[in-house]
């Protein structure tokens, strides 16, 4: 920690972030010029201390500040060293030659790391304070069920970094004087993190999610009207007083935000924090929905607004859509390219989902794309990745209908469909678990079906093995059933018959299997007549 008026932790001379080095698995402390120079070699594992929440806000901070710093040297691809990695980032801040607006401690009147410069230089009247870095986090829990709330009462200088640029660059909206972010839909809803990333560390991700950054720019600056020169890039640079916002249109397209008047300060060698509210938004921006260009966000084309990612978080049926289909068009970050030296690559989600005054869980999802999937995206062919797609989700839905129909016939003692709420519940508890199975399978088997030598067979094979999933959690459900000798037996036949019986009826929803099923009854019909 150096101490030069006032300024403390450096993020461009002190080791303050740590990581796992790839090469020999040691952790190690960075500068951030230091950690772009790591990520440019493909040195860095992993970090230690950030939280699963905190990934993308980070992944996204290192990718904007690196694309920020590149353009404005002119430079299209990473720098090779420390000293010009600080000189680029240094050269950010002219009004701040010492490095002030890259510590995490500076004083008020000052900027400082992700915190703008407190007009009036006072913070003695902020009554929000706080010792822990996880007090001042984005997430909110109920009754501190999920994750406990001020643990790190022994916080690190990179335990505040990181919660600080989780609040600012993903918080929503928490009631009067307390505003959310810019880059979502709405104070409620969520910042998504979704892109495509060589299969391996996070620096191969880095490098490409950069170049991915500095390729959209002038589109991002000519679609939104942002400032292609002399834009305002690190939001914090601007002081604020609590009562205007900033004009969307002013910022530089790669800006990175703050929403929230927070300052740090060191007492006895510990950070502690003093925040108060706003009168309106940092940034101008509520009627873009969302809309502002980042490269992580897919966009509703017909709805005209960002992503917001729900309680049930990146299932199986949005992953589709946003791989896909057409409802979203893709982020910068999800590019594909034609080469065909590029790496297997992973399709990556994450995001955290919002409520009202509360966060609904911390979703993640990772998808390998195939190099099948990825010849027919990037050759203009994803209708027909999509229409196999839509064909296995209705399969699946039809499959968990037919199932939980002969689960309530099952509860109903075989009797009738008795859909009462009881009934619907217990079905439910058997039937909500077979489709959450088949989520966590689905591209893994859709994979095959694109790989495989005979498409159609695997198909057929997939639909056959399905069939006997559902049924066998329909058999474990007989537990749970009738247990009197006559009604057990009827309840048990009636719901296999049922489940079957849909399967086989000539208006299947499933046409390719109940076909199938009929070949093999009159195979046997057959048979039976041979040997007749």
């Amino acid at each position: 920690m150096t101490i030069e008026d006032g300024l403390q932790f450096s993020l461009l001379k002190e080791p303050l972030v740590r990581y796992r080095r790839a090469s020999d698995g040691e952790t190690v402390g960075a500068s951030l010029p230091q950690l772009f120079v790591a990520l440019g070699e493909d040195e860095v594992r992993d970090y230690p201390a950030l939280r699963p929440h905190q990934r993308h806000p980070w992944h996204a901070f290192l990718v904007q500040l690196a694309a920020i710093a590149l353009h404005k040297a002119g430079h299209a691809t990473a720098f090779a060293t420390v000293d010009a990695w600080r000189e680029a980032l240094l050269a950010l801040t002219p009004d701040d030659p010492d490095g002030a607006a890259w510590c995490l401690v500076s004083p008020p009147e000052r900027p400082a790391l992700l915190q703008a410069a407190v007009v009036g230089g006072n913070v003695a009247d902020w009554k929000s304070q706080s010792f822990a870095a996880d007090e001042i986090d984005m997430l909110v829990t109920s009754k501190n069920h999920d994750l406990k709330g001020s643990r790190a009462r022994r916080s690190q200088p990179e335990d505040w970094l990181y919660a600080l640029l989780s609040l600012q660059t993903q918080e929503g909206f928490l009631g009067a004087g307390n505003y959310g972010a810019s880059r979502m839909n709405g104070g409620f809803a969520s910042r998504p993190g979704v892109g495509v990333a060589a299969v391996g560390l996070p620096g191969a991700r880095w490098v490409r999610d950069v170049a991915a950054l500095l390729a959209a720019r002038a589109r991002t600056v000519e679609a939104l009207g942002l400032q292609e020169v002399d834009g305002l890039a690190l939001v914090w640079l601007a002081p604020w007083d609590g009562l205007g916002s900033l004009s969307f249109h002013k910022l530089d397209p790669f800006y990175i935000e703050i929403c929230r008047r927070i300052r740090l300060q060191e007492v006895d060698g510990a950070i502690k924090s003093h925040g108060t509210g706003s009168k309106a938004a940092r940034i101008a921006a509520k009627e873009l929905n969302g809309m502002t260009g980042d490269a992580w966000t897919p966009i509703d084309v017909e709805g005209g607004k960002a992503l917001t990612i729900t309680a049930g978080g990146f299932t199986y049926k949005l992953v589709a859509e946003l791989l896909f289909g057409g409802k979203y068009q893709p982020p910068a970050a999800y590019q594909l390219s034609k080469s065909a030296k590029e790496p297997a690559l992973v399709f990556i989600a994450q995001g955290v989902t919002r409520g009202q005054g509360k966060t609904e869980g911390y979703h993640e999802r990772r998808v390998p794309i195939s190099a099948k999937a990825r010849g027919l995206m990037v050759s203009n062919q994803k209708d027909q990745l999509e229409r196999l797609a839509k064909q296995r989700i209705a399969a699946i839905s039809e499959v968990n209908d037919l199932l939980e129909h002969a689960l309530i016939l099952l509860f109903a003692s075989g009797k009738s469909d008795d859909k009462s709420k009881g009934n619907k519940a217990k079905a439910s508890k058997f039937a909500d678990p077979f489709e959450r199975a088949e989520d966590a399978r689905f591209f893994d088997d859709l994979n095959e079906e694109l790989d495989a030598a005979d498409p159609a067979a695997q198909h057929l094979q997939w639909l056959l093995a399905l069939v006997a999933r559902a049924e066998a959690v329909l058999k474990i459900a007989f537990d749970a059933g009738p247990r009197n000798g006559v009604q057990k037996y009827r309840a048990q036949s009636a719901a296999l018959s049922r489940f079957h019986g849909g399967l086989r009826k000539a208006k299947s929803p499933l046409p390719a299997l109940a076909n199938h099923y009929r070949e093999i009854s009159l195979q046997r019909q057959e048979n039976s007549l041979d040997h007749a």
